[in-house]
Order: C-alpha cells, then structure tokens, then sequence
C-alpha cells in the first residue's frame, strides 16, 4: 500500500541537528510551515509530495498543543447537519473515508456509538436523533464507505442496549439507537505518522525551533535546544500554529473554544466497547459522550467553552467543566459518576475563527485560509481534526499560487501514511494487536526490539501495557528527545498523572541511554 517512492523515515536528534545546521546555512525551501499540530503536519506532508522542499518548525514537541487533546474521533459530521452546514458534514464523511480506507486504517477503527431511550425521552428529541444518524448514514454512503467499514445505523431493544453498555441506568430504558463512527487509537500518533511520511519524502522537521518573527519569505527563530538564534529562509511562510496564531499575525483574530475531557476506568463505568452518547438537557442535537479508550480507559467529554487568552502550557479543566461532565453522563448511569472516578483530565483550545455575536458553540468548524497584508504569511486556522488534509492542502495550494511554485495537485488522499496497510493485511501482521493499532505494519519491528534485548519487552512498570522497547522506538524513528516527550505525546501515559510520574525513571533512563547510542553511532 505504500507508493515505491515513499521511504518511511525515522526522526532523531542527530537528524534534526543536521538538517537545523544545513537550513540555517543559508538554504532556502519553497515552502516553512510553523507548527507541529496535525495541519502542520499535513501541510508538510501535502507540500512534499508535491515535489516541493519543505521545513517544519515546532517550538516544542509534534501534537504538543491541540492536536493531543482532541476526542479522538474520526467524525463523520453528524453535528454539523444540525447545524446545517451541510457542505462541511459531507467534507468531513469524505475524510473519514479517505483516513479509515486509504491513508491511515491502522491508526483508525469503527466504534459503536449507543443513544438510549428513556420513557421520560421526549418523542421528538428522540425522532430528531433518528433522522440525524440516518442522514449522517446517507453521508457514508455518498463518501463511499462500505457498510464493513463503518455499519448502518439499526434501532435495539432495552436487554442489548444493556448488553452493549453494562452500566446504563436500567429503570425506564426503552432501547436506544445503535450508530457508528471512525476513532483514532491516539490523536498524536496521528501527527507523528504525517511528520515521518514527510520526512520520507525529503521534508525537514525540527522540533525545538521556536519561531520568534516572521515574513512572507523568513522566520527568525531561536534553537531551544542550543540557545543560539537562527534565521530560516523559504520562498513562503505557512503559519499552522493553531490557537497561537494571533501571536505571529497579530491581524489574525480568533475566539478559543475549550473542549474538556475527563479520564476514567472502563471497568468502573460498565462502558465496554460502545460509546454511549448523552443528550445535554436544553440543547439540540448535542451530547455528552462515553468513548472507550486503549488500557481500559473511558474519556468523558466535551464541554464548549469560550477562554480568554492562551495559556502558555497545557490548558486546565476547571471545576465547572468537571461538574457538568459528570452530571450529565450520570444521568443515564447506574452509577452516578464522583469525582473520585477521575483518573485524568485533559482539555483542548479549537482556534475558530472570531464571529462577534455567537456562542463558542455555534461558531462555525470551517476552516480559513488567510493571507496576511503586512508580512505576506499565509495562516491556516479552524477547522478540525477530520478535516486537517484538506487544511493542509487548501494551505499549501495558497503558497503554490502565491509564489508561482511549479508543483503537481495535491496528493495526500491517495497517500498511505508510515505503518499503513489494508485492514486486511493489518489482521495477518504477526505482532500483539495492541501493537499493530498503534505501529500498523511496524509492529513487528517494534515487538522485535524485545527479542533481541528481553528486558525491552517488558513493561514500564506492573500493569502497564506499553513496554520499554517502544521507549526506545520513539527515541530511535518518531523524533522523540526526552522523557516528556515519551509520557505525554509518543505512549499518552501522561493522560494519567499517576501513571506518568510511575514510568518517568524508566523512561528517563531509556531515552537517555537510546539518545547516547545515536550519538554514538553517528
């Protein structure tokens, strides 16, 4: 599945050095996109299939902001129909296909979602939720997505919508409706498969580099690893920097949204492998939902929140946030959700565009190409996660047109990502299946770390599903440089602060040692 021209590449720090070194020599690329999210990603991808030469800068690490903390879900526009923006539900039942069939079927899968019924569910509300999911189904089928991909839709009786979600509240359930849509197995593993295809095909990524000032045809930034500056030239600049936008364009104007998640123990909910999906007392067409996660794991969300300002580091989950997820999933619960329940939390900032008047909520998800008058930067903004390729193309098709770069049309619906196959290959891959969500048709490298040193086939620590040998994979092949970047980004330990703080010493211990041996060996 993956073209003859495309090399899966492997990101390190002695990579990155290298090229940081050649870029700031004086060597220009036709196109720098700023922002390691998933559109950055995608637009260095989508830049360098074109045959263009590409540089991605990140001040920090890939997914370091929004990217990670999505719901992890491959949606295929159900809200967006009850909103009636049709053209962008339909846009995003195409991606979904395009991400569960052709470019990343590893990383992706069907997840059943529940809507129950109640006796006090009024008739409309319920009648409104049916024709949703069934127009939401019409859209499958014009996306072209199989009914073996992602079922239909079909209406189930009270004993298997128990059978489904063991912890549903019994008394007055009625049935309920059982849907499906696309999930990723990690959001972030999604922006290191888009970095590393495009590293593959000649792209520079470089991480640390912190952009300080930009033009239509430079960046001044700064190496955070070596405190030196750096100057770095293209023939044009992209701005993918998401919520931080505003602080490189200062005449982009944007409204942050907060989404709010919590973390939980499936077992300690009755959540199985459906997600249930909770209406919000008062609003149409939107809920609070259940979705099962990898290591017995349930993320509870979302909230939609307007926030003043940026902050600097990860986004917090206020109180309210808390408060309101748990009541409303509890509502539907046999157990009322407490905050002892919480395992984790986590929240990200979407960058809508600004539309005085409107809630946060009902700010439209479309997303904006925007050419900047003063500097000639091109930012790319709103939108979501389902959507990023036609983000990144949309982007890059800006600076073909901007600069008269010669480049072919975009490529990136037909281009599998590192690790992808057929699903029906991705079933005979002789590795832990655990493995093969996450690695795809690299599993079998990474579970062969493990047999060649046995101590890296062990877990991080007891109960710990993620073993040494993918510390070291990330050090040696997805650009990892230390212990947080492992925790929080590579493996998503960090989603549980226990856990984190539980593998850091191993972790630190292996990133240490695997950073020396590529020292070593270069």
């Amino acid at each position: 599945m993956t073209p003859a021209n495309v090399v899966p590449a492997s990101l390190t720090a002695r990579r990155r050095a290298m090229e940081l070194d050649t870029l700031a020599s004086g060597e220009r690329v036709d196109v720098l996109v700023i922002g390691g999210g998933v559109t950055g990603a995608g637009a260095a991808l989508d830049a360098a299939s074109r045959g263009l030469s590409v540089a991605l800068i990140e001040a920090r690490d890939l997914a370091f902001g929004t990217s990670r903390w999505s719901s992890k879900l491959v949606h295929g526009g159900l809200r967006y129909l009850a909103h009636g923006h049709v053209r962008l539900a339909r846009e995003s039942a195409v991606e979904r296909d395009i991400l569960m069939r052709r470019t990343a079927p590893h990383l992706t899968r069907p997840m059943a979602q529940l809507f129950p019924r109640y006796a006090n569910t009024p008739q409309s509300t319920y009648a409104l939720t049916v024709a949703g999911v069934g127009a939401g189904d019409a859209l499958r089928r014009l996306a072209g997505t199989p009914s073996s991909v992602l079922p239909r839709p079909r209406s189930v009786p009270a004993a298997q919508a128990l059978t489904l979600v063991p912890g549903l509240r019994e008394t007055g359930l009625r049935g309920g409706l059982l849907a499906f849509d696309g999930t990723l197995t990690d959001d972030a593993r999604l922006v290191v498969a888009l970095a590393r295809t495009a590293a593959g095909l000649g792209a520079r990524v470089l991480t640390r580099v912190r952009a300080l000032d930009v033009a239509a045809d430079r960046v001044r930034a700064w190496d955070e690893l070596t405190g030196q500056p750096v100057e770095l030239r293209a023939r044009q600049v992209i701005n993918a920097t998401g919520v931080w936008a505003e602080e490189l364009v200062p005449n982009v104007r944007l409204r942050p949204s907060r989404g709010s998640h919590l973390v939980l123990d499936a077992r300690d909910t009755g959540i199985g492998k459906t997600a249930l999906m909770v209406p919000v007392p008062g609003e149409i067409n939107r809920f609070v939902f259940l979705l099962p996660a990898p290591g017995d794991r349930v993320y509870l969300g979302l909230t939609d929140e307007p926030v003043d300002g940026v902050p600097a580091g990860d986004p917090e989950v206020p109180e309210s946030d808390v408060d309101f997820l748990l009541d409303t999933a509890s509502r539907v619960l046999d157990r009322p959700l407490t905050r002892s329940d919480v395992l984790g939390s986590f929240a990200g900032l979407r960058p809508l565009l600004d539309s005085p008047g409107d809630r946060t909520a009902d700010l439209s998800r479309e997303h904006a190409v925007l050419t900047d008058d003063d500097t000639g930067v091109i930012t790319v903004v709103g939108g979501k996660l389902t959507t990023y390729r036609v983000m990144a193309r949309d982007a890059v098709d800006a600076a073909v047109r901007a600069c008269g770069l010669r480049a072919q049309a975009s490529r990136t619906a037909r281009l599998p990502l590192v690790g992808a196959a057929r699903r029906s290959t991705l079933g005979n891959v002789e590795a832990p299946r655990r493995l093969v969500a996450k690695y795809g048709t690299e599993a079998p490298r990474v579970a062969a770390l493990g047999d060649v040193d046995p101590d890296l086939a062990q877990p991080l620590f007891p109960g710990c599903d993620v073993t040494a040998a993918e510390v070291v994979w990330a050090v040696r092949h997805e650009g990892a440089l230390d212990a947080d970047d492992v925790l929080h980004r590579r493996t998503r330990l960090g989603l549980v602060a226990k856990d984190a703080e539980t593998a850091r010493p191993k972790v630190t211990e292996l990133v240490e040692r695997s950073l020396r041996g590529l020292s070593e060996s270069g």
